[in-house]
C-alpha cells in the first residue's frame, strides 16, 4: 500500500516551531505498519525535518501567483507519476477539488472546525467532499457535528465519517517528582483564555507563596504581559521541552475561550499525570478522562479551582493519578485506527464466502421487493435474507424489485405500472439468462408473462415463496398464492402446506422466516440492564410508514388485558394504543431495550405459522413466548423458547422470566444458537435451490414430525 500525505501548506514539518498537525502526523507514522510506504508531502523554509520520508515541495516567489495553489499543483504533478493508492490530506478541504483527477483514495482529515474552513463552509461543499472522500477523518467529536450542521440525516451516520483524536506518547511518571508548579501552555492571546489564567495565577501566587507557575508559548500578535516573581515565561520550546515541563507540573490549565476542535496542551498534559483544569469549549472534554471541567469560565472561577486543588491534596494526587492511568490516546492506539481504515478503503480485507453448496454455481434473477424507494426504512426484510443466503453460496444473484419498477414506470397509459415492469422482465430474462427465477410476493409479474419465458427458455428453473399466512381468514392471499403455482418447479411458504390442503402435484414446502448474520447482531441475553420487560410490535400500513386510521386489530384487546393482569412489569409497545411502529435501526434499538420478545400473529393460531418477527426477537438474542398452538415449539426443546397456553399462563410466565435473569438468559441464549445453527438466511436460501433443482438433501425442519 503506497500512501502519500499532504500536509498544509506552510506546515513546518521540523523540530523548529512544528504545528500541531506535524507532530501528530509524525508521531503515528512511526508506529505504523506502513510506515516503510508512508511519504511526506509539505513545504517549508526550515532545513532540520522531523522525518526522512519527508519531501519538501520548493515555490517560486511571484508576486501575482498563489503560492498555495503552486503548492497543490506540484504535488499534484509528483503523484501523477508516484501513483499512490491513498492520499491523506490534513486540514485543507479546499485541496479536494485539485487532485480528484487523480485515480487514487483521497482521506480528508479535519483538526479546525469545518464550517470555518476555505472548501467546507457551504453544505454543498460538504456535499461534494463526502461524495468525492473515501474517508473523512475529525480529531473530535465536536468537530463532526460540526461538519454535519445543517446536513440531512441522511448523511449523519455515514461510515466514511470518523473521529481519530490526536494522541502522545506514554511515559513513566513519577509523581514524588511532581512540584508545586502550575503550567499554561500555548498561544498567549485571549482566545486561549491567557488573561483568564492571568488574573487567576497571580493571585493564586499572592496567596500561596510555595507554588509557582510556568508559561510557555508566545503571541506577537496580541500583548499579555504577566508579572509575578513566582511566574516565568519561558516562550517558545520545542515539543520535547514541553512534555518533559509536564512531567514535573502538578497543576495544567487550559482555559480556551474560543471552541477548540481538541485541545492537545490538556491532552499531553493528561499523558504526563497532570491534574488538569479544562474550559467547556469545543473537543477539550474529549482529551482528558480525569480532570477539572469549567462551566463557568472567569478569573474567579478558575480561581476556586485551583485553590481547590491547591487545599485537597487528596483531591490534586487523585486526578493526577487517573489521569495518567485511564490515559488511552496513545500513538499505538491511535494509529491502529489509522492502518485499520487505511486497510477498509484499499481493501485488504476480503469476505470469506460460506462454501456449502451442493449444486453447480448459479445465476439467480430474484423479484422480489426489495425496498428501494424506502429509502432503508424497510431494508431489513426477509427478501433481502434470502437474497443474502443467495450471495453467500457463491451464486451471481440479479436484484429485480417489482415494486420500484412499478412505482417509477407507473403513468396514464400504464396506471399500475405492470405493462412496464413485465416488459422489462423480458428483457433483463433476454441479456441475463438465468438458471432460475425466484419470485417473492411478485403480484404483478402476469401468468402469461411467465408462460411466455418458460416457452422461450425451457432451462429456466422457476420458484416462489410467500409469507403471508393463508389459512381460511385470508383466502386472498392463498389465491395470490396458488396464481402462478403451476408454473412453478417449487413453491414455498412460511406455513404448513398440509394444513392448507394444497395438491401434493404442486411441489409445496414449509420454509421457516431465516435469520441473518448481518441482520441479527444483538445478543440481548449478555446484557445486564434493561429499559423495558416485555417488547410487542405490530403493523399495518407497512409501505406508507403509519398504521392505517381506523383499523383495528384484536390483539390489541388481548394485550391491553395482559397488562392489566401483570402488574409491575415494563411493556414497550408499538403499532397499537396511538403508538406508531418502527422501522430499520430505531426498531433495533428498541429491541435492545427489551427482555422478552412477545411473538403474537394475527388471528387464530395456525400451524407452522409465524411473521417474520420472531426470527427477529430470537435471532437478536431476546427470550421469545409464543402461543403453543402455532406448533413451532416442535422445533424447540422446552429449555429453547417459552410456550403459553392462554393469556392467564402467559402472565405467569412472563412475571417469572423478567425476574429471573439466569433462566432467562439461559434460555434465550440456547434458543439463538439454534435457530442461527438451523434456520439461517444460507440454510433457508440453500433449501429453496435444492428443491427447486429436485435435489433430496433434507433439512432439520423437515424431519420435524
Amino acid at each position: 500500500m503506497k500512501i502519500s500525505i499532504l500536509l498544509p501548506y506552510k506546515e513546518n514539518y521540523s523540530p523548529n516551531y512544528p504545528g500541531a498537525v506535524s507532530i501528530f502526523v509524525n508521531s503515528t507514522n512511526n508506529v505504523s505498519k506502513y510506515r516503510k510506504s508512508l511519504t511526506v508531502f509539505g513545504s517549508t523554509n526550515h532545513k532540520r525535518k522531523l522525518a526522512k520520508n519527508y519531501v519538501n515541495i520548493h515555490l517560486s516567489k511571484k508576486i501575482l501567483r498563489s503560492q498555495s495553489k503552486e503548492y497543490v499543483e506540484k504535488f499534484l504533478e509528483i503523484q501523477k507519476k508516484n501513483k499512490p493508492d491513498i492520499i491523506e490530506i490534513h486540514n485543507r478541504p479546499v485541496y479536494i477539488k485539485n487532485l480528484t483527477q487523480l485515480e487514487t483514495k483521497l482521506v480528508l482529515y479535519f483538526h479546525n472546525d469545518p464550517v470555518s474552513m476555505i472548501g467546507s463552509k457551504t453544505v454543498q461543499e460538504r456535499i461534494d467532499l463526502l461524495n468525492t472522500c473515501s474517508k473523512i477523518i475529525f480529531n473530535s467529536e465536536w468537530s463532526k457535528r460540526q461538519f454535519l450542521k445543517d446536513l440531512k440525516n441522511f448523511y449523519h451516520k455515514s461510515k466514511k465519517l470518523e473521529v481519530i483524536h490526536q494522541s502522545t506518547n506514554k511515559s513513566k511518571i513519577n509523581f514524588r517528582n511532581k512540584e508545586k508548579l502550575i503550567t499554561f501552555v500555548g498561544k498567549l492571546n485571549s482566545a486561549k483564555g491567557y488573561d483568564i489564567f492571568g488574573n487567576a495565577v497571580t493571585k493564586i501566587l499572592d496567596k500561596y507563596s510555595d507554588w509557582k507557575s510556568l508559561v510557555i508559548g508566545d503571541e506577537p500578535r496580541e500583548k499579555i504581559q504577566l508579572f509575578h516573581k513566582n511566574l516565568k515565561n519561558l516562550g517558545f520550546q520545542n515539543h520535547k521541552k514541553v512534555l518533559e515541563t509536564f512531567s514535573k507540573t502538578s497543576i495544567a490549565v487550559a482555559c480556551s475561550r474560543w471552541e477548540e476542535p481538541f485541545g492537545r496542551t490538556s491532552l499531553e498534559a493528561a499523558s504526563r499525570g497532570c491534574a488538569v483544569i479544562i474550559s467547556n469549549r469545543g473537543g477539550l472534554p474529549e482529551t482528558i478522562t480525569n480532570g477539572v471541567i469549567l462551566r463557568n469560565l472567569d478569573s474567579l472561577t478558575l480561581f476556586k479551582a485551583i485553590e481547590n486543588l491547591i487545599l485537597d491534596k487528596k483531591k490534586l494526587q487523585y486526578l493526577q493519578k487517573e489521569s495518567y492511568k485511564n490515559f488511552h490516546l496513545t500513538d499505538r492506539y491511535i494509529c491502529n485506527k489509522i492502518d485499520n481504515y487505511r486497510e477498509e478503503i484499499y481493501g485488504k480485507f476480503i469476505l470469506n464466502f460460506n462454501k456449502k453448496n451442493n449444486i453447480k454455481k448459479l445465476k439467480i434473477l430474484h423479484v422480489t421487493n426489495f425496498n428501494e424507494r424506502h429509502n432503508g426504512r424497510l431494508f431489513y426484510n426477509t427478501g433481502k435474507r434470502i437474497n443474502n443466503g443467495f450471495v453467500r453460496l457463491n451464486h451471481s444473484v440479479l436484484e429485480f424489485s417489482d415494486r420500484d419498477i412499478v412505482s417509477y414506470y407507473r403513468n396514464i397509459n400504464d396506471l399500475n405500472g405492470s405493462k412496464r415492469l413485465n416488459k422489462k422482465l423480458l428483457e433483463v430474462i433476454s441479456n441475463y439468462v438465468p438458471d432460475i427465477l425466484i419470485l417473492g410476493h411478485a403480484d404483478l409479474i402476469k401468468k402469461d408473462t411467465l408462460d411466455y419465458i418458460k416457452k422461450n427458455y425451457p432451462n429456466i428453473k422457476m420458484a416462489q415463496w410467500f409469507l403471508d399466512r393463508m389459512d381460511s381468514q385470508w383466502l386472498n392471499n392463498k389465491s395470490r398464492f396458488l396464481d402462478k403455482i403451476d408454473l412453478m418447479d417449487a413453491s414455498f411458504c412460511t406455513t404448513d402446506p398440509k394444513s392448507l390442503k394444497l395438491n401434493k402435484k404442486h411441489n409445496v414446502f414449509y420454509m421457516p422466516n431465516p435469520v441473518d448474520l448481518s441482520f441479527e447482531t444483538l445478543e440481548n441475553y449478555n446484557n445486564k440492564y434493561f429499559n423495558n420487560d416485555v417488547f410487542f410490535a405490530m403493523s399495518h400500513g407497512v409501505h406508507r410508514g403509519v398504521l392505517k386510521k381506523g383499523k383495528f386489530d384484536q390483539r390489541e384487546i388481548f394485550i391491553n388485558n395482559l397488562m392489566k393482569i401483570t402488574p409491575n412489569v415494563r411493556f414497550d409497545l408499538y403499532g397499537m394504543n396511538n403508538i406508531q411502529p418502527l422501522w430499520a435501526d430505531d426498531y433495533l434499538i428498541a429491541i435492545s431495550q427489551s427482555k422478552i420478545g412477545l411473538n403474537l400473529s394475527q388471528g387464530k393460531p395456525a400451524k407452522y405459522y409465524s411473521s417474520d418477527r420472531f426470527s427477529q426477537l430470537i435471532g437478536n438474542g431476546l427470550l421469545v413466548m409464543i402461543d403453543e398452538n402455532t406448533k413451532i415449539g416442535n422445533f424447540f426443546n422446552k429449555d429453547e423458547i417459552v410456550l403459553y397456553k392462554n393469556k392467564s399462563d402467559l402472565s405467569e410466565k412472563i412475571i417469572k422470566f423478567t425476574n429471573d435473569h439466569n433462566l432467562r438468559n439461559k434460555i434465550a441464549r440456547k434458543g439463538r444458537d439454534k435457530y442461527f445453527k438451523y434456520f439461517n438466511s444460507t440454510e433457508v436460501a440453500e433449501f429453496i435451490l435444492n428443491k427447486s433443482f429436485g435435489l433430496n438433501k433434507r433439512y432439520y425442519w423437515e424431519n420435524i414430525k
